[in-house]
């Protein structure tokens, strides 16, 4: 696949470079601020985009803007979002507008390298890739009523699953429980949130995207 990569520490960026280009994809644009992300996206129009958060010209949360205006503006380009911590507000935002070829990471995934790829992989083939601790921070910042209080723990466990984009089979893997007993866990978390009868989108996406939002 064809990648932009914006980040603005050297060395991380260079290292990502490099395990992608190990991995056969092609990095068209490699840059360290945000407006050079959203011009090397313009040149380029690459099939996915992987970007921190915080980054020049103000530091704080230029990337993930820079990931909404891509969005807006070429909506086919996924994006995944790498970051040492959740910006709620735009995390929110990025994430309900339209999930699909959408992920957020923490960069401790950076380190488990067959983690990242997996969600690069997945973000690319219009799936969703979130880290758990992302939708706790997204939906604990958000003025809903928690919908995750009506989940038993070991829904709560299948739902974080879900949203890192596993499907069934990969979660009774993952959890060592039988498939069947996934399966009705996630008819459990789609009744209790309400979604048992939601037709024409994914279910299992707005399991994890029901309550988020700013």
């Amino acid at each position: 696949m064809r990648l932009v990569l914006a980040e603005d520490s050297t060395l991380l960026r260079e290292g990502l470079a490099r395990l992608l280009a190990e991995e056969d994809h092609e990095v068209v644009a490699a840059v360290g601020t945000a407006d050079e992300l959203v011009e090397a996206v313009e040149r380029s129009r690459p099939d996915v985009v992987v970007t921190d958060v915080r980054m020049p010209p103000t530091h704080t949360d230029d990337g993930l803007r820079a990931a909404l205006e891509i969005r807006r503006r070429w909506p086919t380009t996924a994006v995944l979002v790498l970051s040492q911590y959740v910006e709620r507000r735009y995390a929110g935002r990025l994430l309900a507008d339209r999930p699909e070829g959408v992920g957020y990471l923490l960069k401790d995934r950076v380190a488990q390298v067959d983690d990242f790829l997996d969600a690069l992989d997945r973000v690319a083939a219009g799936g969703t890739a979130l880290d758990p601790e992302v939708v706790r921070q997204v939906v604990a910042g958000s003025d809903r009523p928690d919908p995750f209080g009506r989940l038993t723990p070991r829904e709560r466990d299948v739902l974080h699953e879900m949203a890192q984009g596993h499907t069934n089979a990969a979660i009774a893997e993952r959890l060592h429980v039988s498939q069947s007993a996934v399966e009705k866990h996630v008819n459990a978390i789609f009744d209790k949130l309400d979604l048992a009868h939601v037709a024409g989108y994914s279910r299992r996406i707005l399991a994890v995207l029901r309550y988020l939002g700013t």
